[in-house]
C-alpha cells in the first residue's frame, strides 16, 4: 500500500513539474507557439488564440453524426466586465479532419469573426461584448464552401438583467448548416476538470490515492469560448472507419513578428496534456507550431518518457522507461484494435466511427471497458488527467505495471452536461461569481 501511494504522488508530482517548468523556464515570448490553459508561457501572452481542449465523439443522442467542440479563451472570469472576452478578429480558428491517415487535413472547419459595434443583440444591445458575427467555411478537396454566414455570437453571461433567461440566449446560438449539421458558438462553462492547485502545492493529494474523491476542481466556475459542430458521419469518413481530428489557431504573420501576409500557426491541441506532460520544454513551441504530419521527431519522447527514469531513481520504482510502444499507440497511432489509423507518427484524437455510444459512459473509459471514451476520441465526461496518470504508470502498457490506482480526487465536471448539441453546460453567470463570497448585511 505504501509504494502506492508514493507512486501516487510521484507520478502526479512528475506532471506538475512538467507543467511548472513550461510556465517558469520557457523562452522569452518572442511569439506566440504554446497551447492549452496557459500551461505554456507563449500563449499566456495570447489568451484569445489558446485552444483549451479539443472533444471528438459519436453524438450519443444523434449515432449518425460526430460532435467536434473547439475551446478557447480558458480561464474566463465570469465577472470580467467592463471587458468581455470576445473572439479575435485577427485570428482563424480551426478544426481540421483526416481522413485518409496521412495527418493531413481532408476536412478543414473554418471559423473567422468580425466585430459590428452598429449591431445589436437583444433589447439591451451589446452589453457584455462586442457584437460579433462569424463565418464558417468548410474546406476539402481544393475547394472553400461557405456553411454559414455573418452568424451571430451570443453575449457572455453577465446577470438576470443584462442576460435574462440566458438558456433561451444559448440555444439560439445553435444553428443548422447547409448541407446538413449543425453549429454553436458561444461561452460555456469550461468542461475541463481536475485538481490542479493541489499539484501546484507540494503535489498534494487531498485523499488517499484519488480515486476515492476528495479533490478540488480547479477549472470550477470558469467559462471558455466554444466551437462546435455536429455533422454527418459520412462528411467525414474517407476510406474506413477510423478518423482523426485537431484543431489550431492562426494569426497573420505580422501579428507574431514575421514578415509577409501569410498565416502562421500559433496553437493546436488534439490528444489531453501530449505537450505539456511529454514534450520537453525546450521543444514545447516547436511542437506547437508543426503540423501532425511531423510529429515522428517527437516519437521518442513518448516511447522514452523523460518523467520515468527520473521517477524511478528518486524512488526506487521501475516504471518502464525505454520501449513505450503504448504511450506511442495512445498519442501516435491509436489503439491497436481499437482506433488505430494511419502509417505516420502525428497527434491526432482518433475516433472509430463504427463504435457506438455507450449507454452508460465511464469516466475510465477502455480502462473500464467503455471503448467509446478517450484515447479513441474524446468525450467530456472522460476524465483524461486519471488516465493520463495511469497510461504514464504503464496501465497501458503489456504486461500492466500497476493496476489503475491512481487519480487526482476530481471525478467530473463542476456542472453538469446537457444532453443534446452542443452538449456543454451553460456558461456560469457573472452576476452569481461563484469566485467570490456574498457579504452578510450590515444590521
Amino acid at each position: 500500500m505504501r509504494k502506492k501511494a508514493i507512486l501516487a504522488l510521484v507520478v502526479v508530482a512528475a506532471g506538475a513539474l512538467a507543467l511548472t517548468v513550461a510556465l517558469t523556464r520557457g523562452p522569452a515570448p518572442t511569439a506566440t507557439n504554446a497551447a492549452s490553459h496557459r500551461e505554456a508561457p507563449l500563449i499566456s501572452q495570447d489568451q484569445t488564440a489558446d485552444v483549451s481542449d479539443f472533444y471528438m465523439f459519436v453524438s450519443p443522442d444523434n449515432p449518425n453524426t460526430v460532435t467536434l467542440i473547439a475551446d478557447w479563451i480558458p480561464f474566463e472570469e465570469p465577472a470580467a466586465g467592463p471587458n468581455w472576452y470576445s473572439f479575435s478578429e485577427n485570428a482563424r480558428y480551426e478544426i481540421k479532419i483526416d481522413n485518409t491517415g496521412d495527418a493531413r487535413p481532408d476536412i478543414t472547419y473554418r471559423f473567422e469573426f468580425r466585430d459590428n459595434p452598429s449591431a445589436t443583440f437583444g433589447p439591451l444591445g451589446c452589453i457584455s461584448g462586442p457584437c460579433q458575427f462569424y463565418t464558417l467555411t468548410k474546406i476539402a478537396g481544393g475547394r472553400s464552401t461557405v456553411l454559414g454566414r455573418n452568424m451571430p455570437v451570443g453575449p457572455n453571461n453577465i446577470g438576470p438583467k443584462f442576460t435574462p433567461n440566458y438558456q433561451s440566449i444559448f440555444n439560439s446560438q445553435i444553428r443548422s448548416l447547409s448541407g446538413g449539421g449543425k453549429v454553436f458558438v458561444g461561452q460555456a462553462d469550461d468542461p475541463f476538470f481536475g485538481d490542479i492547485a493541489a499539484a501546484f502545492d507540494a503535489v498534494t493529494i487531498r485523499n488517499d490515492f484519488g480515486q476515492k474523491g476528495g479533490g478540488s476542481d480547479s477549472f470550477a466556475g470558469f467559462n471558455v469560448h466554444v466551437t462546435a459542430l455536429q455533422v454527418p458521419k459520412a462528411d467525414l469518413m474517407g476510406g474506413g472507419d477510423v478518423i482523426g481530428g485537431w484543431a489550431a489557431s492562426y494569426r497573420p504573420a505580422s501579428f507574431v513578428g514575421k514578415k509577409g501576409n501569410r498565416w502562421v500557426q500559433v496553437a493546436r491541441l488534439a490528444n489531453p496534456l501530449t505537450n505539456e506532460l511529454l514534450i520537453p520544454t525546450t521543444l514545447k513551441d516547436r511542437w506547437n507550431a508543426r503540423n501532425p504530419r511531423g510529429d515522428s521527431q517527437f516519437t521518442k519522447y513518448l516511447t522514452e518518457p523523460i518523467l520515468a527514469p527520473v521517477v524511478n531513481q528518486l524512488y526506487g520504482l521501475q516504471i518502464p522507461t525505454t520501449g513505450r510502444t503504448d504511450l506511442q499507440a495512445i498519442f501516435h497511432q491509436g489503439l491497436p484494435g481499437l482506433n488505430q489509423f494511419g502509417s505516420v507518427d502525428s497527434d491526432m484524437l482518433r475516433l472509430n466511427l463504427s463504435i457506438p455510444p455507450a449507454a452508460n459512459p465511464s469516466r475510465l473509459t477502455v480502462a473500464a471497458n467503455d471503448n467509446a471514451g478517450w484515447p479513441n476520441g474524446r468525450r467530456l465526461v472522460d476524465d483524461v488527467i486519471d488516465l493520463a496518470e495511469n497510461g504514464l504508470e504503464g496501465a497501458f502498457f503489456t504486461p500492466k505495471y500497476q493496476p489503475v490506482v491512481l487519480g487526482d480526487g476530481v471525478d467530473g465536471n463542476d456542472k453538469a452536461f446537457q444532453s443534446s448539441f452542443p452538449y456543454v453546460a451553460l456558461p456560469h453567470q457573472g452576476f452569481a461569481n461563484s469566485h467570490g463570497v456574498v457579504q452578510p448585511p450590515t444590521p
